[in-house]
């Protein structure tokens, strides 16, 4: 009988430093590339492999190939991987003679069988490169992971070529993240370390402070914490929302997540506050999943908690500092106002600066408001912390979901460029100034009773 040789330590260390690509050519998989004429060569192969991975006629070896493209991309440095993101989709483009044919053949035959072949034929070799990289163990992750690396290209030396790669990128992962195919979860203090360490690292809004502010967050009767989660990837959220179970609505950051503050039992709460919402996945950028988790969550809510009567947020105001700058000469050197007239000055930012499409300029408003919510009440000194004070002076508002009005509000927003408003925001755009008359200009009224 053979006995198998003892590698000694120098081979070992040689074939640990061995690069991902040269296991692979050394492999059953390694002789079939080499069969189909795959040769890397030096400083090129990433790309190496994505033409072997366009080539394949079969799907055997695709996984194997995806998951050796993949150790090697990860293996790589910034520069490297942006490199061949920034010519992989130039160097594959679309078949112009297979589109010609497939056109000539739809005018001819015009039958369902020509439709799917000029379907086929114009579908994006780039696209048909990320569902084969897909099939790489955890490529849904790993391709959200090379999507971010496209994205932190400077938008300076971005190419026409990069652009079309992230499209193809965001049509795949908005099939893929369809929410009719996430599943909601409660997130709880029982959860897996693994998963509330990155609650404590997504959170956007409100920085949690280690692990007794998360418990404080996850744990008490009166609080809930829902996240969407993709079958590929367990516990790690693509976006989660908190929620406070309050008898009132809150004006202050600090009544909901103060160390100090009295637990309501959750029979004795009339509202349901959404209070922070943060997305997770920075490679899902443009990835609509909010609207979905906050109506899913009411849903949720209203099946185990019926006696709820209002479902409400309590925002931030991201840009309504940086507005408020520009309008007053742009020079950060003005004093913030007043209480009174920050919150007449962030009514009239929230309902008549707008930006592209005449949507609402703030992008927390752009998102409740382009949802069917209602912009309920402008509270100031609302969220002391240094970053509030920054963004927007402490400003933050109610925005409510009244479910029987999110359609319309939706509708008005969307088509009239309208802003739905309450009795108590529209007493705030009627104001003047302090110190002065009333500047001119359109007078903001509601999209609905309030």
């Amino acid at each position: 009988m053979n006995t198998p040789r003892t590698h000694t330590p120098a081979e070992a260390a040689s074939a640990r430093r061995r690069s991902p690509l040269d296991l692979l050519m050394h492999s059953g998989v390694g002789k079939l590339l080499r069969g189909i004429g795959v040769a890397p060569r030096p400083g090129e192969s990433l790309l190496d492999l994505a033409d072997a991975l366009l080539s394949l006629r079969g799907r055997a070896s695709g996984p194997a190939l995806a998951c050796a493209f993949f150790d090697l991309y990860e293996a790589s440095d910034i520069a490297t991987r942006q490199e061949f993101l920034s010519k992989v989709h130039d160097l594959h483009p679309a078949d112009a003679k297979a589109i010609d044919q497939a056109i000539a053949r739809w005018n001819d035959e015009r039958d369902e069988a020509a439709a799917l072949a000029l379907h086929v034929a114009s579908k994006s070799p780039s696209r048909r490169l990320i569902n084969q990289l897909n099939l790489a163990p955890q490529g849904t992750r790993r391709l959200i992971d090379l999507r971010e690396d496209l994205l932190a290209v400077p938008r300076a030396t971005s190419t026409p070529g990069l652009a079309a790669l992230d499209r193809d990128l965001e049509s795949a992962f908005t099939a893929w993240f369809n929410a009719g195919f996430l599943e909601l979860r409660r997130i709880g203090w029982d959860g897996s370390a693994q998963l509330l360490e990155r609650i404590i690292r997504y959170e956007a809004v409100h920085q949690i402070q280690g692990w007794d502010d998360l418990r404080r967050r996850v744990e008490p009767v009166d609080r809930r914490c829902y996240g969407f989660f993709h079958p590929q990837m367990r516990d790690d959220p693509l976006i989660f929302v908190e929620v406070a179970l309050t008898p009132q609505v809150p004006g202050s950051i600090h009544d909901i997540i103060s160390e100090q503050r009295e637990t309501t039992a959750p029979r004795d709460a009339s509202c349901a506050i959404f209070y922070s919402i943060s997305n997770c996945q920075v490679g899902l950028k443009g990835i609509p999943f909010g609207n979905h988790l906050i109506k899913r969550v009411v849903g949720q809510l209203q099946e185990e908690l019926p006696h709820l009567k209002t479902f409400a947020t309590l925002s931030p105001l991201p840009g309504f500092a940086k507005w408020l700058d520009k309008e007053k000469g742009g020079n950060g050197e003005h004093a913030a106002p007043g209480a009174q007239e920050l919150r007449r000055l962030a009514a009239h930012y929230l309902v008549e600066a707008k930006g592209k499409g005449n949507q609402p300029l703030d992008p927390v408003a752009r998102f409740h408001l382009g949802n069917g919510a209602r912009l309920e009440a402008i509270h100031a000194n609302a969220d002391l912390s240094a970053n509030g004070q920054k963004q927007a002076h402490g400003v933050m508002v109610n925005y409510l979901y009244d479910l029987a009005y999110i359609e319309a509000n939706v509708f008005a927003l969307t088509e009239l460029g309208t802003v739905a408003t309450s009795k108590t925001v529209q007493g705030l755009l009627a104001q003047e100034p302090e110190g002065g008359a009333k500047k001119g200009g359109r007078k903001a009224t509601d999209a609905l009773p309030a």
